[in-house]
């Protein structure tokens, strides 16, 4: 049963929130997972029946998780096609990295003592257009590398911590918070360099 607000409206319902593994495929995801196959088979650590069968289940998969189940004894986790893992990312003194196509869950749990954690979002997918980076930062660094259009807000508590934020976000795009505690730290964002055609565009664009 909805409890109305004080003014007598209902409450709007909460927003349901699809599981990473449930998150739809799109063709591209198919065509990827489809490229490592081929070089599995290529390669002989698949028959061509094995070969022939995950393909045909590659191209009718519908979500992330069915593709992923479909490589995962081909190559070790860095060098999977689609990354599903919604677990915390952590580093000790070194460096650690997140790219290609991976979904960022809504909520990611972020930590790094005196080490760095580098999350190039270009390809990924956000399970949600407001991504919550939950960061215990002490003594290390938060990289980002986001697309055009994203937004990135540093809104968790900062102590002695550096910010250098060059993203590109446009109205009604997504947000990236980096929330938190950040300890003597450094937050770093920046969006890929643009080509000289674009940055002409730009400019014949904000003078018209």
């Amino acid at each position: 049963m909805d409890v109305p607000q004080p003014d007598g409206r209902p409450r709007p319902a909460a927003e349901k929130v699809t599981r990473v593994r449930d998150l739809r495929a799109s063709d591209a995801d198919r065509e990827r997972v489809a490229a490592v196959l081929g070089e599995a088979f290529a390669d002989g650590r698949l028959t061509a029946d094995e070969h022939a069968d995950r393909t045909a289940r590659a191209y009718a998969a519908r979500t992330l998780g069915e593709l992923t189940g479909l490589t995962g004894d081909l190559s070790p986790e860095e060098a999977q096609p689609i990354l599903v893992d919604d677990r915390p990312v952590s580093v000790f003194f070194g460096r650690t990295r997140r790219d290609g196509r991976w979904v960022v869950p809504v909520k990611l749990p972020l930590l790094a003592l005196f080490g760095t954690v580098e999350l190039d979002l270009r390809e990924a997918v956000l399970q949600r257009r407001h991504i919550v980076l939950d960061s215990l930062v002490l003594g290390g660094r938060i990289r980002l590398l986001v697309p055009d259009g994203v937004r990135v807000d540093v809104t968790g508590r900062t102590i002695l911590t550096a910010r250098d934020l060059r993203a590109r976000p446009v109205a009604d795009g997504p947000t990236i918070e980096v929330g938190g505690t950040l300890i003597f730290g450094s937050v770093r964002v920046r969006a890929p360099k643009r080509t000289l055609r674009a940055r002409v565009r730009g400019r014949f664009t904000r003078g018209g």
